[in-house]
Formats: C-alpha cells, sequence, structure tokens
C-alpha cells in the first residue's frame, strides 16, 4: 500500500514520519519525499485515524485524491531538484522533468496545478529558487556569482533581478537586514 503525504520536504521529515509510522504500528517498506510504501496492504480505521491525528500534529497530511496526490508530487520533483541536487543546469527542461516523473502530459499538470494553487509551475519554480538562494545568503559561505551558477542562473544580474522582483530588495540588502525565512512547504 502506498501512502502520499503532504509537507514532506526534507530528510527530517522522512525520518519523523517514519517514527510516526512505527508508533501506530505501521511497516515502511520505502519511504521517500512525499511518499510511503507501506508493508501492510490495507490500513486498519483505527491506525488510519491515529495516524492521521499524528501526522496532521506535525504539520503533515496524508493526501487523498489523486489530484492532491499530483499536485504534490509536482512539489517534491521541484523541491527535490532545487534544494537537494548539487545544482542546476541552467537549461533545466522543468516541462519534460515533471511530465516524465509525474507519467502525465506537462500542460495537464500545469493547468491543473494553476487551477489549484493560484499561481503557474514556473512561478512555484521561481519562488523556490528565491528560497534557496535566501537560504545560501543567509549562510554566507557562497558568492553571489557562486550561488548563481549552482541554481543554473545565467548571470548574476539575472538572479538580483529575479530576486529583488520577489523578495522588494537586492541580494545585499537582504544580506544585511537577514529577514526570516519561509518554511520551505509553505511557499506558494
Amino acid at each position: 500500500m502506498e501512502l502520499y503525504i503532504k509537507n514532506m520536504v526534507c530528510s527530517r521529515c522522512i525520518k519523523v514520519v517514519q517514527e510516526e509510522l512505527q508508533k501506530v504500528g505501521l511497516h515502511p517498506v520505502k519511504i521517500d519525499l512525499g511518499v510511503v510504501k507501506l508493508e501492510e496492504e490495507w490500513l486498519d480505521p483505527v491506525k488510519q485515524s491515529d495516524l492521521n491525528e499524528a501526522l496532521n500534529e506535525l504539520g503533515f497530511e496524508i493526501l487523498d485524491s489523486s489530484r492532491t496526490r499530483l499536485i504534490e508530487q509536482i512539489k517534491n520533483i521541484v523541491i527535490t531538484k532545487i534544494f537537494h541536487s548539487e545544482g542546476l543546469d541552467e537549461k533545466v527542461n522543468w516541462s519534460k522533468l515533471i511530465s516524465d516523473q509525474c507519467f502525465h502530459d506537462y500542460n495537464y499538470v500545469s493547468t491543473l496545478f494553476s487551477s489549484v494553487e493560484g499561481i503557474t509551475i514556473e512561478q512555484y519554480i521561481i519562488r523556490q529558487k528565491i528560497e534557496r538562494v535566501k537560504e545560501l545568503l543567509f549562510y554566507d559561505e557562497l558568492t553571489l556569482g557562486e550561488i548563481a551558477h549552482k541554481l543554473g542562473y545565467s548571470s548574476i544580474a539575472h538572479l538580483s533581478n529575479q530576486f529583488k522582483k520577489i523578495t522588494g530588495q537586492t541580494p545585499s540588502e537582504f544580506k544585511k537586514n537577514r529577514p526570516t525565512r519561509k518554511s520551505i512547504d509553505s511557499i506558494i
């Protein structure tokens, strides 16, 4: 049996979900961002209720409909590529990547995503990239040029323009002010 879980965005999320599954007596075979494969063929209603309650308290949600699962899968593809890979190729073909991994036509998933989330997939990708830029600026380990290269921007100017458009400030102003950051799963 597979469960689709909203807001699993990092390795700590996987660990927390695994612990909760085990607490209610379930046996995960494999856990990835947003997807849990269980040894069990079906879920006892009492265990499902306990699991729902425990996960909701931690900010997670079991997804029931195929539409919400698909939306979450798209988000996980974007987050994984931006936050959990070594770097982005400047020419990442997001539409091909998403349609290949979701096994749906990109026009369909794009329309579905926009209708449910209120923004396009491209806008979501940009917001996630800007949040990653904020994280890298916050830790002050890379130059702006290195950050631009790591996230697949064609130039520092392109990154800076997009950063200012989304945040209202330049990257250097952001570094100076050090405002609070958003969690990845709350970005829309």
